[in-house]
């Protein structure tokens, strides 16, 4: 079998692949066969992931339409152009089995080369507002997988089957060690303060003018972006001339895959954006949460996963444009000082995680490789 994995921009977009690929080499290893798995996108996004599983990295290019105006939209109308094109060339040249996107603007060149090619198409959507990509690529596909059941009326309903999210396979174990792997002390709730992969100013700052009252209570681990961590780690120094208050404040660029499962068993209580993906991962290890989405104007599906999340899990919804210093920390107050709140929240947050959905996604990949084999 072969398979051609597309989608990207984020990680959010690329690490769903990443389990499904597991799920995909656990079956190859049960059943003594070995699939040629294939990533295509404008750049490797995390090469050691690919490698990890196998999977081979072909370059196509891409253009991003952004929501709003820019010279950008019009420089990569010629990327999407040329995209197209040697997409359409490599597809012809590896003729795959089937194609499985996550959607992201690096999808849309290989979809259509694909739907030309009459290359059979899988799609996951992960949020609870389709994507433009995946809403353009679902005319074309064989299956539409979705984690949300929300998001069901955006696509043909004779397509759709709601598989939740698939989850890379280190998020199922238990750290060894995880505040020893982490050099986090134990002796107070640990705050995981997370903004997606490149971190998020806007929390960041407020996370900053919070420190004072924080750190004496809690410990705080603090994802802030590679670009951020200079300013980030400068500004938290000039809060405090008692620099041993710091020891209670962890600043990380990114959290690798080992580090960020263990960050999550450290927590009390997780601080987060409402990208899907990161969603479904902080469910799976049953943590409680706050959740602040990216505005509407510039996410039009962080919102809608956000009160969707909460409404499963009990998490609380802080919107950025009411947020102030004073509501966050009062709500982190509120919610750690409340221990039968945090025991429903645990609990319903492992409740809402779907841990057979990477398997799920991979046994429909081989029947549809077989259905195009034959």
């Amino acid at each position: 079998m072969r398979v051609v994995f597309v989608g990207g921009g984020t990680g959010g977009h690329f690490y769903p692949l990443i389990a499904v690929a597991e799920a995909v080499r656990e079956r190859d290893r049960a059943s003594n066969e070995e699939s040629d798995l294939i990533y295509i996108g404008p750049e490797p996004y995390n090469q050691a992931a690919l490698d990890s599983v196998g999977l081979r990295f072909v370059s196509c290019p891409a253009g991003k339409r952004r929501l709003y105006r820019s010279i950008l939209n019009w420089l990569d109308s010629f990327k999407i152009i040329s995209g197209f094109f040697v997409a359409f060339f490599k597809l012809l040249w590896l003729y795959p089995d089937v194609i499985m996107s996550k959607g992201g603007y690096t999808s849309v060149p290989v979809i259509l080369a694909a739907w030309l090619l009459r290359i059979p198409i899988m799609i996951h959507e992960s949020d609870a507002v389709a994507g433009r990509a995946n809403k353009l690529a679902a005319r074309f596909s064989r299956y539409v997988a979705i984690a949300f059941p929300e998001v069901s009326e955006q696509f043909p309903k004779e397509k759709i089957a709601l598989v939740g999210m698939p989850i890379r396979r280190a998020f199922f174990k238990t750290s060894k060690e995880p505040f020893g792997l982490l050099g986090i002390p134990t002796d107070r709730p640990v705050i995981l303060v997370t903004g997606g992969s490149s971190g998020a100013v806007r929390i960041n700052d407020f996370i900053l003018r919070s420190l004072t009252r924080l750190l004496p209570k809690y410990t705080v681990i603090h994802q802030v972006g590679d670009q951020n961590v200079d300013r980030v780690t400068a500004d938290a120094s000039a809060l405090f001339q008692d620099r041993s208050i710091l020891d209670h404040y962890f600043v990380f660029g990114h959290l690798e895959q080992e580090q960020f499962v263990a960050a999550l068993e450290c927590s009390s209580l997780v601080l987060t954006r409402a990208g899907s993906t990161t969603l479904f991962e902080i469910a799976l290890k049953g943590r409680p949460s706050i959740v602040i989405p990216i505005p509407e104007d510039v996410s039009r599906d962080q919102r809608t996963n956000a009160y969707t999340y909460a409404r499963a899990t009990g998490a609380s919804v802080l919107e950025e444009h009411n947020l102030s210093d004073d509501l966050l920390v009062a709500e982190i107050d509120r919610i750690l000082s409340d221990e039968a709140a945090l025991s429903e929240m645990r609990s319903k947050a492992a409740t809402f995680t779907t841990p057979k959905a990477a398997d799920t996604l991979a046994g429909t990949l081989r029947s549809i490789a077989n259905e195009h084999e034959s």
